[in-house]
């Protein structure tokens, strides 16, 4: 192995962080100064996992705690490729700039993400990128022998480079069997107390082979393995991250931003450098203006909306409605219809904003990861992860519920009513 990579992934790692995941996790001086920075402290103050505490209440683990594990197992990557041949096209410079790419990944982060999701702002990673090339961040990760241009580019994709070392690294640490869902779903296991997310991660590290174009590769030893961590994801989202009242309290919050944003109540730019608190803050000194915006005061106080109704989203039907429903800009309309038919049956008033129709956003599983001793990629190597399979689980995961305000004392006989109410609007 090339010195300057050795002196890379080996020379200075002497300041420990102790993880209930990965034990001691080794930073350099130079790291950890980046650790303790102003930015980085934000994500302290970010829960990783967002409205998921009100169904799992030890799910409070933050974003500062999943980027130093990302870490972690970046170094743990980079330094098993670099042993079986990638150190002929590494250089100790982009390896330091890959590793500070892994530690500074969520830097640009919005609190409660995916109830910030679909909203028209600026992706996270293009603030990640933005952070790493502006005071003081520059500095900190120039200090840590790393290049801030090819940090950010590592991160964010919207860099146009055609550097390979830099793709290479790309692939890396956003790829099938990358750090990053290696961490969160081992973590957010772990946290939610549920079962479903553990990885071996020690057997995975040992199965993959570097490929300068591809990223990595795997041997047919490696196939479940990368069928785990897919079933893995499959149950994390179905349990956890995509439960009834999960959706319920993010769809809460989205919709009270969407409107803030339509509104000029709140501008987008407002929403960047948050942390969880400062959301909330800002969502409450607005609500005077805009009333919609004390939802945030609600899934705060955990009063989440009732679901009144679910279906799964048939992606094959195309109709002016279900272009309504796909559509986050538009969907507002159809939350109205709705409001009106339930005010009619429930001679109680109920308002657009009383009534949310949530529709996830559609899942990958697929895995274009390249099986070496069989020539084909995983999709063809698989028996499990095709077809069929694969349709049914984006089925059952992609289910769209209609959320409403507890303002009716027997919910229960909205159920139908309203499953018939949504299909005859579509």
């Amino acid at each position: 192995m090339r010195n300057d990579v050795i002196s890379a992934l080996t020379e200075g790692f002497s300041c420990p962080i102790r993880d209930p995941l990965w034990g001691h996790v080794y930073l350099t001086p130079q790291l950890e100064d980046i650790v303790k920075s102003p930015l980085f402290m934000r994500l302290h103050r970010i829960s990783q996992l967002g409205t998921v505490s009100i169904v799992y209440p030890g799910a409070t683990h933050t974003r500062a705690g999943h980027s130093i594990g990302v870490f972690h197992l970046a170094h743990r990557l980079i330094r098993s490729l670099a042993e079986r041949g990638a150190d002929i096209w590494l250089t100790g410079g982009g390896v330091r700039s890959f590793l500070a790419a892994s530690l500074l990944h969520d830097i640009g982060h919005f609190p409660y993400t995916h109830s910030l999701k679909e909203l028209p702002l600026a992706a996270h990673e293009e603030l990640t990128g933005q952070a790493v090339l502006a005071e003081p961040l520059k500095s900190l990760v120039g200090k840590s022998g790393a290049d801030p241009a090819m940090t950010a580019a590592i991160v964010d994709m919207n860099f146009k480079t055609t550097d390979a070392e830099t793709c290479f690294y790309r692939k890396l640490l956003s790829g099938a069997l990358d750090p990053d869902k290696l961490d969160y779903l081992n973590r957010d296991a772990r946290y939610a107390g549920v079962p479903y997310g553990a990885q071996d991660v020690d057997f995975i590290l040992s199965r993959l082979e570097p490929h300068i174009e591809r990223g990595v590769d795997i041997d047919s030893k490696g196939i479940p393995s990368v069928e785990a961590l897919l079933f893995s994801k499959y149950l994390m989202y179905r349990t956890v991250y995509w439960h009834r009242d999960v959706r319920s309290a993010t769809c809460m919050i989205k919709k009270a931003l969407i409107a803030g944003l339509e509104k000029g109540v709140i501008a987008k730019e407002e929403l960047y450098g948050l942390d969880d608190q400062g959301l909330f803050a800002l969502m409450s000194s607005r609500s005077h203006i805009l009333p919609i915006l004390s939802l945030g005061e609600q899934v705060r106080n955990g009063r989440i909306y009732e679901a009144i109704a679910e279906f799964p989203l048939d992606e094959t039907v195309y109709t002016e409605s279900y272009a309504e429903l796909l559509d986050i800009s538009k969907r507002s309309l159809v939350e109205e219809k709705l409001a009106e038919k339930i005010s009619m049956q429930t001679k109680t008033p109920f308002s657009r904003d009383d009534v949310i129709v949530d529709v996830p956003e559609a899942v990958s599983f697929e895995s274009s990861l390249f099986v070496l001793d069989e020539g084909r990629v995983f999709s063809e190597s698989s028996a499990l992860f095709k077809g069929e399979i694969l349709r049914a689980f984006r089925k059952i995961l992609r289910t769209a519920r209609v959320f409403a305000a507890k303002k009716y004392d027997s919910f229960s006989n909205l159920l139908q009513f309203s499953k018939d109410l949504i299909y005859s609007l579509l």
